[in-house]
């Protein structure tokens, strides 16, 4: 083999061994969606507390992703193609640990909630909304691993639902908080957690532009249509 074959098996090691960490931080992420979830739902302050401490075994995957990359760009000198290939991991990679943030973020609002009378159902709704984002970022993660372009335009096209499905809770919310000034802090805090799995959402989709990108050179040229119409941006 010659020194071009050695570099190009040596960078395949290296991709596999980042490829193995996103695989891992995505499936802690779909696991901490879930349980931020159920410890909602289940007015669960354990779990709660478990989804805030797992936390940050997602931001130190993230700090292994980018320091292998960093590593990989350093020592093989990756080619035009192969260094879309580092950069869109990177960029895979960060997407994962906002959704693991936005996670962590309903569990410290769940603490809080339980403290409080259940509003209606809207817990049922908010767990009905994370599933929708959690199958999109299951996906998204398959069209990765696949190089699928029509999978992730597909993961794409349905964030316009999580955005339909938002805009029905604020709207319930908005509606509760007319009929009794006494539920306004029960359903602020439950607008943050559905805004925050609405922007797991942007996130998701995110990850899927850029599967297309990795595969094809370009990033989607339509933009994306977005359903969210209110104006109230929780991070």
């Amino acid at each position: 083999m010659n020194d071009r074959g050695h570099i190009a098996s040596a960078f395949d090691r290296d991709l596999e061994g980042i490829q193995a960490l996103i695989m891992k931080m995505g499936g802690l992420v779909e696991e901490q969606i879930t349980s931020a979830v159920q410890s909602l739902e289940e007015r669960d302050v354990e779990l709660a507390e478990r989804v805030r401490e797992r936390d940050k075994h997602i931001d130190q995957l993230e700090d292994d992703v980018n320091t292998e990359a960093a590593r990989v760009i350093a020592l093989r000198a990756p080619t035009a193609m192969d260094l879309r290939v580092v950069l869109s991991v990177m960029k895979i990679s960060s997407n994962l640990e906002r959704i693991g943030d936005y996670s962590k973020n309903i569990a410290k609002r769940t603490g809080i909630l339980v403290q409080m009378d259940p509003m209606g159902s809207s817990a049922g709704a908010i767990r009905r909304m994370a599933k929708t984002v959690n199958l999109m970022l299951k996906d998204a993660l398959d069209a990765y691993v696949q190089h699928d372009v029509e999978l992730a335009l597909a993961v794409r096209d349905r964030d316009v639902d999580v955005d339909q499905m938002y805009n029905a809770l604020f709207r319930e919310f908005i509606t509760h908080m007319m009929e009794d000034p006494r539920n306004i802090t029960p359903c602020m805090h439950l607008h943050f957690i559905a805004k925050n799995i609405e922007r797991m959402g942007d996130h998701v989709t995110s990850i899927a532009e850029q599967v297309i990108y990795l595969v094809t050179g370009e990033m989607p040229d339509e933009e994306r249509t977005k359903k969210d119409r209110t104006s109230i941006v929780a991070e």
